[in-house]
C-alpha cells in the first residue's frame, strides 16, 4: 500500500502494453510469462516503460552503423526516451527460439525459452533502471552493474521457480562447488584469450 501525502494523488499501477508482432510460432502463454517476470520485479524499477514489442528479428537502423559486427542476432533492444515518446523494449523471438536452425538447436532453445526470456527481460529492465533512475552510476560502469543486476534477479527468480522441484533439492548442496568451478573455468578462458 502506497503512502498518501497531502495534495498528491496515489500512483496508479499500470500494466506495460505487450505488442506481439511476431510471425514465429511462440510457446504457450508468452505474454503471461512476461507479466509474471515483470511482477517479480519492483514496480519502481520499470516505471515509465510504455510497451514491450515482440518481433521476429530486430532491424534497427542504428545497428547498421556499428563499428564492431554483432555475433548472431540481437535478442533485445532498449529504446530510451526520445522527445515525448516514453522508453520501450524490443524483444526478438528469432534470437531466442532459433527458427532457422536444425531440430536439436530449436528443441534446446524452446526448452530453455522461459529462462532466456526472463534473463533478457531482467537485462533490458536493468538498462532502463540504471539509465533513468540510478544517477550515481557513471556511464563507464553501466555494463557491469547491469550484468550484476540481471544475474542477481535471474538467480533469485529461478530459485523461486524451482523451489519445490526434486532437481533443485538434489543440486542445492553442490551449488557452491559448481560456482567455484565456473569461476575457475572463466578465469582459464580469459587467460587463454590473452
Amino acid at each position: 500500500m502506497a503512502i498518501e501525502t497531502a495534495g498528491q494523488k496515489a500512483a496508479k499501477i499500470t500494466k506495460i502494453r505487450i505488442e506481439n508482432l511476431s510471425t514465429i510460432k511462440l510457446p504457450k502463454d508468452v505474454e503471461g510469462s512476461i507479466n509474471k517476470v515483470l511482477d517479480f520485479l519492483p514496480i519502481e524499477q520499470y516505471r515509465g516503460i510504455e510497451k514491450i514489442k515482440i518481433v521476429d528479428f530486430i532491424n534497427d537502423p542504428r545497428l547498421k552503423n556499428l563499428d564492431t559486427p554483432l555475433k548472431g542476432d540481437l535478442p533485445g533492444l532498449y529504446h530510451p526516451r526520445e522527445g515525448n515518446r516514453a522508453p520501450w523494449l524490443e524483444m526478438s523471438m528469432g534470437a531466442l527460439l532459433l527458427p532457422t536452425e536444425g531440430f536439436m538447436k530449436k528443441f534446446m532453445a524452446k526448452s530453455s525459452f522461459k529462462g532466456n526470456l526472463a534473463g533478457l527481460l531482467f537485462s533490458l529492465v536493468g538498462q532502463h533502471y540504471y539509465l533513468t533512475q540510478k544517477h550515481s552510476v557513471k556511464r563507464t560502469a553501466l555494463e557491469p552493474q547491469i550484468r550484476q543486476y540481471a544475474e542477481k534477479n535471474l538467480r533469485v527468480w529461478s530459485e523461486q521457480q524451482n523451489q519445490n522441484s526434486v532437481r533443485a533439492k538434489i543440486f542445492k548442496p553442490f551449488r557452491p562447488l559448481l560456482e567455484r568451478w565456473a569461476k575457475w573455468l572463466n578465469k582459464k578462458a580469459a587467460e587463454a584469450k590473452k
